[in-house]
Order: structure tokens, then sequence, then C-alpha cells
């Protein structure tokens, strides 16, 4: 019932537009069952099916298979919404449904419907072909329908089915698929966007042409409306168009005929259309056409970009590697909007209309993949690099290494009233049993380690006495133990602290303390 809800829907609501329309058309060439066999057609080239249309003027049917892909989100989004219904529980001790079974009743009824509507188009004056919707209607169907049912199951991205091969599942585990699904959707998408800019740019600049278009098409305000809405529903397939005249390959104007930023022959058989006003001038290419070549250089910064992990284990061929797969998934992105946003127009000249989408795709795939992997290996370097810290030592402000050659911090850093803050939030956290030693600044622990001896400067005989629990770093020495009994006698950290040498502690089970460096005083002047 439910995918079948989602059928009637769509229909319904395309029913009751044309039924609008076809009202308030002062000329209506036909009665209320054209409209409602109009409506049924549309509904069906809203999954992509290929309609044929008998009624023209050379006697010739015309095949019209351009399909407006702002149309399409009409079914996606009703299937999907009724497949997250059946895969929700109504109550909260309601056994939920598997998803095979949610997806399978859903898609009885909606196909049931479906193939009731190619049935009662096939009287109208534009009837389906049968074969393309035989697998239109069901690919359209299947994907809304899964989407809606991995919707309501909370996005999981695994684990995979247990039939695939254990190979299979490890790879696809990897972080390099999602980071490159990542990067490619991210490159088709800028390559959509420039594609929009530049159909837009066009769109103004041939402002002019696109109003006396719009206006010469009919003079009523109801057919003016249904040339807007069809125009708003192509507007998914001019930005498709934009981004592959940006790529290079351009796109098809009929038989014979394509536009690219290297010229445009022209096309005397163009229908009169507002988009198609706001073509390219013919001739050889321009500056200006050629500046549609920064929408690719974009889409390529933005693949590698996003192709990078925030992780210093990851080596450079690994990134490149997913630079490269995110350029494989923009260039088969951008081949499968192309071919679903093209289609014919009619017989003849009208044949061929919009991108073809293995060129599409192929000049994608290139474009990214030329300038995302340098990107990427590029952005990965920097992320990377070894990190410089600030000057310490003398006057002179050099940046002085500790013995084990890490760059140490001005101690004129600890002048400045936060390590008396730091020292007391460690002692409060840890309660008794880190001992009071004032003056002594903290350091962010890295491992639960506790000083209970004196500290002092270094030089050849303090390193030689310092014995098993010191630890000599430059010009610092630390005395440090595991762990602190929890009995211990405050005399003897009294008399450890006033000894001219370490203290011995017994070891206890470890627990949590500080490290506890010894302040440097500065040299005098």
């Amino acid at each position: 019932m439910g995918g079948a809800v989602a059928a009637g829907l769509g229909l319904g609501f395309l029913a009751v537009l044309v039924i609008v329309l076809w009202i308030s058309s002062p000329y209506p060439d036909s009665g209320p069952g054209g409209a409602l066999h109009l409506a049924a057609g549309l509904w069906l080239l809203a999954h992509g099916t290929e309609l044929v249309r008998y009624d023209t003027l050379s006697g010739l049917p015309a095949p019209v298979g351009m399909t407006p892909l702002l149309l399409v989100a009409l079914p996606v989004l009703l299937m999907r919404r009724a497949a997250r219904l059946g895969s929700a529980a109504e109550e909260d001790d309601e056994e939920v449904l598997p998803a095979g079974a949610v997806l399978s009743a859903v898609l009885c009824g909606y196909l049931a419907v479906g193939a009731l509507v190619t049935v009662y188009a096939a009287g109208g004056p534009m009837s389906a072909d049968p074969i393309s919707a035989a697998w239109h209607i069901p690919l359209v169907a299947v994907l809304a329908a899964a989407g809606g049912v991995w919707g309501a199951r909370g996005r999981p991205l695994g684990p995979l089915p247990s039939w695939l091969p254990g190979g299979v599942r490890k790879a696809a585990a990897r972080p390099r698929y999602a980071l490159a699904l990542r990067a490619g959707a991210g490159g088709a998408l800028v390559l959509l966007g420039g594609g929009a800019l530049v159909v837009g740019a066009s769109l103004a600049w041939h402002g002019a042409e696109v109003q006396a278009s719009f206006l010469s098409l009919t003079g009523v305000w109801s057919g003016r409306f249904a040339v807007l809405l069809l125009a708003l529903a192509l507007i998914p397939n001019a930005m498709v168009w934009g981004a592959a005249y940006a790529l290079g390959p351009g796109f098809a104007l009929g038989a014979g005929v394509t536009a690219t930023p290297l010229g445009f022959p022209g096309a005397p058989a163009l229908p009169r259309f507002p988009l198609l006003a706001a073509l390219p001038a013919e001739g050889p290419g321009t500056p200006l056409t050629w500046a549609a070549a920064g929408v690719p250089v974009v889409a390529g910064l933005a693949v590698g970009w996003f192709a990078v992990r925030r992780a210093r284990e990851v080596s450079y061929g690994e990134t490149a590697l997913t630079a490269a797969l995110g350029a494989v998934v923009c260039g088969l992105a951008m081949a499968g909007l192309s071919a679903a946003s093209a289609g014919p127009l009619g017989s003849r000249r009208l044949s061929e209309f919009g991108p073809v989408w293995w060129t599409t795709g192929v000049a994608a795939f290139a474009w990214t993949a030329v300038l995302a992997v340098p990107v990427a290996v590029a952005v990965h370097a920097w992320r990377t690099r070894p990190a410089i810290g600030p000057a310490v030592g003398g006057a002179d402000g050099d940046a002085e290494a500790d013995g084990d050659g890490v760059v140490g911090v001005d101690d004129r850093w600890h002048d400045s009233g936060v390590r008396e803050i730091r020292w007391a939030a460690l002692r409060k956290a840890a309660g008794a049993l880190v001992p009071d030693m004032a003056g002594s600044p903290p350091e962010p622990p890295a491992v639960p380690v506790v000083a209970v001896g004196p500290v002092g400067p270094v030089g050849p005989e303090a390193g030689a006495g310092a014995g098993a629990g010191a630890v000599v770093r430059g010009r610092r020495a630390v005395t440090v133990v595991s762990a602190l009994d929890l009995d211990l006698d405050p005399g003897l950290l009294a008399a450890g602290a006033a000894g001219p040498g370490p203290v011995s502690v017994p070891l206890a089970p470890p627990v949590v303390g500080a490290r506890v460096l010894a302040r440097r005083k500065p040299p005098p002047e």
C-alpha cells in the first residue's frame, strides 16, 4: 500500500497541475482525457522513460527522451518516504520488518501502478516506449526505496553482506574508499556549481535574447507559466551541460553540432526556448569562453584537498592513490549525470541533445586526476611537517633542543603565573598523592610518574650521580619514580627533599601522578 500510494501521489500532483493549466488555457486543443494522458506521460518521463510523439508535421514518430532532472525528484522523494515509513515501527514493542521485506513490498505496490500508467498512456498523444519503461521505472524505484530503507536503519556504513568474499569486505573497510567517495563527490559538486555559474553568466549576457524568446512563445499567462515551469525543471540539466562545456567536450545541439569553449558552429534547427537563447555566439572561441576552464581546475583542487587524511602515519603513496580514486569517482558521477541529462527531442537533426556521457566522464577524470594527485601530496606534506617550537635559551632567541632532540619552551613563559594555576589543578586532581613542591612547574605527563627527589643544574658530575631514578635532559635533571607508597612517612619525604641524593621509596601499584621539571633560572644580567 505504501508503494502504491507513493505512485498515486506523484501521478495526482502532475494531473492536478496539468488540469489547472488546461482549464486556464484560452485555446485548449483536447478534452480532459487528453490532459490526463499528458499527465501520465509526464509521470513516466520523470522516471527517464522515453516517450514517442506520433502527431508530427512530417508524419514520422518523434522520440522525446530528455528527462527534466528536477522532475525526477518527485517520484524519488515519495518512494523514499514510503520505504522509510515501512521500515519504522508504530509502537515501541512492535517488531520492525526486515529490510528485504520492506523493499520488496514497496516495490510491488509501486511497480503495479507503474504498469497501469504505462498501459493508460499508450492511448494518449505521447505513449511510452515499453522497453524503456520496463527498466527505467524499476531502476528509479529500487534506488529510491533502498535509500529510504538505509535511512530508516540509521545510515549504517557496514558491515557488508556476508555473501561477499572476505577480501572484498576487508578492502572496502579501508579509510581510503570513504575518502575517495567524499573527494569525488566534492569534485562533482564543484563542477555542477561551476556549470550553474557558466549558465547564469550566459543568461545574464544574453538577457535581451532570453526575454524575447520567452515572450514570443505564447501571449497568455497560462502558457508563459507552463514555459517557466519547464525552464525551472530543466535547470539541473543546464548545470550538467554547463559543466560539460567547461570540461571541454561540450554538448550536442543536434546531429553534427557541438558547442565547446573552442567554438560553436551554430544550429539553425534549434527550437525557440529561453535556455537555448543563452548559447554562445557562432564562431571560434574567445578568451571569455576559454575562462570556463577555471571550473575543472577548481574541481581538481577540491578533490585533492578532500583526499588527504589527517594522520601522520599515512604514506605519500596512499594519499596519491586516494586522490586518484577520488578522480575516478568524480568521472563516474559526471558520466552518469551526463547520460541522465541528455536525450533526443525529435528525429533527424533533433535526435542528439546534450553531452556525450563517456567523453564527459573521461574529461572529468583527466582534469581532476592531473590536479588532485600533486595537490593531495603537497597538502599531506604540509600537514605532516615537523613542528617547530618557540625559541628557548639565551637572549638572542635561538631555539635550544634537549638531549633527546625535543625543542624546549622558553622558561620566561613560566614567569607569567600560568604554571602555578596548572600545578594547582594537577594537585587538586591527584589529591594527596602528589607532594606539595612549590616552585616546580609541571609539564604535560607522557607517563604517570611523580618527582620526589632533588633537582638542579646538570653537569658532568651531576649526570654521573643522578642514579637510576634520574632523567638527564639537556640542562635539567629530574628524579622520577613509577609509583608512590600510600603509607609513605612524611618525614622521609622531608629528609629526601633536604638531602643531597635521591630518596629510595617502596614501590606501590601505579597511580596517576604528574611529571615535575625543575625551573632553570635565567642567567644573571
